[in-house]
This record gives structure tokens, C-alpha cells and sequence, in this order.
């Protein structure tokens, strides 16, 4: 299944890219999304970074078809590679479940703000209900996406 949402921000490329290879942002977004724990590392790469961020989330709300596959909580590794201030891959795993997440993150200028790009090919293998579950974790997603875009406004306005 394809997945692909748009963030509008208002601020440079420039401080969206260095708001988003900060280790406290992504700490402050996990507590918005009410993670049960989470363990995030930041390593400079060239003109970009690695960002992995390794977390237990609850699945209270899910769908009884989708708990009884990931149980009360999984573990979703977030894995995030920028080449260069502008674009980079995105690979999600919950190690253990039958799921894959790839796709590619962008961040482009518009006007004076910034546009964040994030496209994913969502895929899970458990035949006859793969296509119900793939749309339970694009929804996960873009609501995840959602509280990182609020975080990510107040963040810019100068809540840290």
C-alpha cells in the first residue's frame, strides 16, 4: 500500500532539517505520542545524519484484528538516513511482525517555510487481512505524522 503525506512548516529548510536531527525533538514528539519507552541516536553523516529511534508503543485503540497480531504494546524501530539536508530513506520495522515500511523523506523550500515530504510503501504478510492491516498501519502512521508536524510547529515557535 502507498502512503504519502505533506507537513507544512513555517520556517527554513534549513531549521526544519536541524530541528529534526535533534535528539530532544524527537524525544519531545515520542512523550506527544505517549510511547511507552524510547532510545534514540543521532550520528552525523556528511551533510546529513542516521537517526535511530528504538520504541515501545502502546496499541490501545487498534483494531482487535491488529492487537491480537501485535499484542498490548510493539516495538517499532524508526529508521531515518539523510544523504544531504534535503532528502533521505525512511525504513520502519517492528522486529518480530510480519511488516515492512520503506520509503524516502524530503524537505523542500516554499516561500519562506518549508515543505516535509514523507512517502512509504506499507506492506504486511498475513494473507486474506494484509490489505486491512496495511491501512490500520498507514493510518498509525499519519497519525504519528500529525503529532510530530504539532510538536514540530511549537518546536519552531521556541517550545522546547
Amino acid at each position: 500500500m502507498k502512503f504519502r503525506r505533506e507537513l507544512a512548516y513555517e520556517a527554513a529548510p534549513a531549521e526544519v532539517f536541524a530541528m529534526l536531527a535533534d535528539p530532544a525533538f524527537r524525544e519531545k514528539v515520542a512523550t506527544a505520542q505517549d510511547v511507552v519507552s524510547i532510545d534514540v541516536t543521532i550520528t552525523p553523516q556528511g551533510e546529513g545524519f542516521t537517526m535511530v529511534s528504538d520504541q515501545v508503543q502502546r496499541t490501545a485503540g487498534l483494531p482487535a484484528i491488529a492487537k491480537k497480531i501485535a499484542g498490548d504494546t510493539t516495538r517499532a524501530v524508526i529508521r531515518e538516513e539523510w544523504s544531504d539536508p534535503a532528502s533521505g530513506t525512511v525504513e520502519i520495522t517492528a522486529p518480530g511482525k510480519p511488516t515492512t515500511m520503506v520509503g524516502t523523506i524530503r524537505l523542500t523550500a516554499d516561500g519562506s517555510g518549508t515543505t516535509y515530504v514523507q512517502e512509504l510503501e506499507v506492506g504486511v504478510k498475513v494473507p486474506l487481512i494484509a490489505g486491512k492491516l496495511e491501512k490500520i498501519m498507514a493510518d498509525n502512521i499519519d497519525e504519528g505524522l500529525s503529532v510530530e508536524h504539532a510538536t514540530g510547529i511549537a518546536w519552531l515557535r521556541g517550545d522546547r
